[in-house]
């Protein structure tokens, strides 16, 4: 049975990997007046290149990902997100706000901190590979071990282990250039992992490839993350692979999060008219779980075999309750919390119900979600991870704002 993801309500004191609070990067003359300056900074984008000649990629965003879950910053192009994660390591220097990893002042940080944070702590997967042609595969993916003075047999052992992880056993020894795209993505990713970073940064590492290369790379990032449970961001413009990957998803506009939740409460619950046209070709019944559609209460039977868990997507509670005909149970821990009958799982297919808020879901731009809590595993991709994206009839992508703002 598929299951969804859903968001924890009890709060922990456990420190966030990254904790993002009022971040700004503004490219133009004199950046650092735009967030000090009440009037300036309210100006749409327009108005702001029009008064002062400069752009706010990043506009006071706030949010913290927490430890072993997969958070995905996503938007259309212009929308800031790749400037942002960029932020997160000091590719790109912020113009204002704090940025903490494991509770660590990264702008604070030297340069000797920062590049021990770049080799160490944080590997990133970019869209373009990044291989060395010259290079074979195992040799590429050792090179981040190489420049942290791993010695030569060590780190093609450690190697070797990591190209096998990713699928690409008995081509140790090949190059770039005899490589698939599919293939040379995963020598990327290998090459992140081969360090043992705390977090992996993806920059739209799959948007250059075939439809279906790039969904066994998700399958394989999903697979990854289940089997490690490693802290990732993740960066794109795919709406289906947003669904797919993230336990939380951060949706950018213009700069701003517009919108920060689950799957779940995006899909059920946008934020304001962008995110609601963002989201509104996805079928809701992949997404949405029973816990949204189902009567809280008993169903008064001494057990509850066959009965569905809250998590379940609504997809499959429809054909539990036609095969048997009657309103089906949803049990937790062995005890039921609530019925489920096609009335109320139509009623979420059709968007008339809707679902409560979870705690942590925060909407608006500077926005954070509220304190950190334990993710659990991800199940393999399943249904709920099929959802379809607005098609370019529908989309509301606007004015790409800058060349740096992407």
């Amino acid at each position: 049975m598929s299951t969804a993801m859903t968001t924890m309500d009890s709060p922990t004191t456990e420190t966030p990997v990254f904790s993002v609070s009022g971040l700004w990067k503004v490219f133009g003359p004199k950046p650092e007046r735009i967030p000090a300056d009440q009037e300036l900074s309210a100006l749409d984008p327009a108005g702001l290149r029009a008064r002062t000649g400069c752009t706010a990629a990043v506009r006071d965003v706030s949010f913290d990902v927490r430890k072993g879950e997969v958070f995905v910053v996503m938007g259309l192009s212009g929308s800031g997100k790749s400037t942002l994660v960029r932020c997160l390591t000091r590719l790109i220097e912020p113009t204002a706000g704090t940025i903490a990893i494991d509770g660590e002042d990264v702008r604070a940080m030297d340069k000797s901190r920062l590049r021990e944070l770049r080799r160490h702590r944080a590997a990133m997967v970019f869209q373009h590979f990044g291989l060395l042609p010259h290079r074979t595969v195992l040799d590429n993916v050792a090179y981040g071990l190489e420049i942290q003075g791993v010695g030569k047999a060590e780190r093609r052992e450690r190697a070797a282990e990591v190209v096998a992880k990713v699928g690409l056993e008995g081509m140790e020894h090949r190059r770039p250039a005899q490589l698939s795209g599919g293939q040379r993505q995963r020598v990327g990713l290998a090459r992140a992992l081969a360090v043992d970073p705390e977090v992996l940064l993806f920059d739209e590492p799959f948007s250059a490839l075939d439809p279906l290369i790039r969904r066994d790379m998700q399958d394989e990032v999903a697979r990854l993350h289940r089997e490690e449970g490693r802290t990732m961001v993740f960066i794109t413009h795919d709406l289906t692979e947003a669904l797919r990957l993230g336990d939380r998803i951060a949706l950018m506009r213009d700069g701003r999060v517009v919108q920060l939740g689950t799957p779940e409460e995006i899909v059920g619950s946008p934020a304001d008219d962008y995110v609601r046209e963002f989201v509104r070709e996805v079928p809701r019944e992949q997404v949405m779980t029973v816990r949204t559609a189902m009567k809280p209460g008993d169903c008064g039977g001494p057990d509850h075999p066959g009965a569905l868990a809250p998590d379940a997507v609504v997809v499959d509670a429809i054909k539990t309750v036609a095969d048997i005909g009657t309103p089906a149970c949803v049990a937790e821990k062995g005890k039921c919390v609530g019925m489920v009958d096609h009335e109320r799982l139509l009623g979420v297919v059709a968007g008339v119900t809707t679902p409560a808020a979870a705690p942590d879901a925060a909407v608006g731009a500077g926005s954070r979600a509220a304190g950190a809590a334990p993710v659990p595993q991800k199940a393999a991709p399943d249904k709920r991870r099929q959802a379809t994206p607005p098609s370019p009839r529908t989309s509301p992508e606007g004015p790409r704002t800058s060349p740096e703002a992407v």
